[in-house]
């Protein structure tokens, strides 16, 4: 069984999270996607972000109805920095029989030799490197047989949402309606 694993702050979750990792889910054969929304995320640590359960719960409401989607809580319950090697080995000892890959953007990947224990995750995991629109990675990239993975050109970002929302303006479409309905309810992203 191949599991991939997307993980992020999910701040908020939106379509394009949810459609690259379809696509990814349906290039490589994935049987699940597991998004594991982190709790510090150790590379963005000096920003502000929405409180756990509300990420959380945000993804949830998120991948209703997609019977391939699954959520993990298992960084927000550990709490502290969100490591990626030791999501990778929780993964690893519950799911032996399992065949993990690692999702991450093609704008996150160059900074994979600064995460902790780089080597041990490429033993634990296969990494896809998601091709996002308009960026190239200079040079070759920093993970030896990295698969990379075209996705669709879609340009939504979690903090352009989050401006909008503060702006007062429409975020209908670029998250799901019922993450948009929590996002209200919550009254989430509005402070200055």
């Amino acid at each position: 069984m191949k599991l991939g694993i997307f993980g992020g702050t999910f701040d908020p979750p939106h379509m394009g999270h949810l459609i690259v990792a379809e696509h990814v889910r349906e290039e490589l054969g994935l049987d699940r996607v597991v998004f594991i929304p982190c709790s510090i995320p150790p590379h963005k640590r000096e920003n502000d972000i929405t409180p756990g359960p509300h990420r959380l719960e945000m993804v949830k409401l998120a991948i209703e109805g997609n019977p391939a989607f699954d959520v993990s809580d298992m960084e927000l319950v550990r709490g502290g920095v969100s490591y990626t090697v030791e999501t990778l080995v929780d993964f690893s000892r519950r799911l032996p029989d399992w065949q993990l890959f690692f999702l991450v953007g093609m704008d996150n990947i160059g900074e994979f030799q600064t995460w902790l224990q780089p080597e041990r995750i490429l033993e634990l995991a296969a990494i896809v490197v998601m091709k996002r629109p308009g960026y190239e990675f200079p040079g070759e990239l920093p993970v030896p047989d990295a698969i990379v993975c075209e996705v669709p050109d879609i340009e939504i970002a979690s903090r352009v949402i989050r401006d909008r929302v503060r702006k007062g303006r429409s975020i209908r479409h670029l998250v799901p309606d019922s993450v948009f309905g929590f996002i209200v309810e919550k009254n989430l992203y509005r402070g200055a």
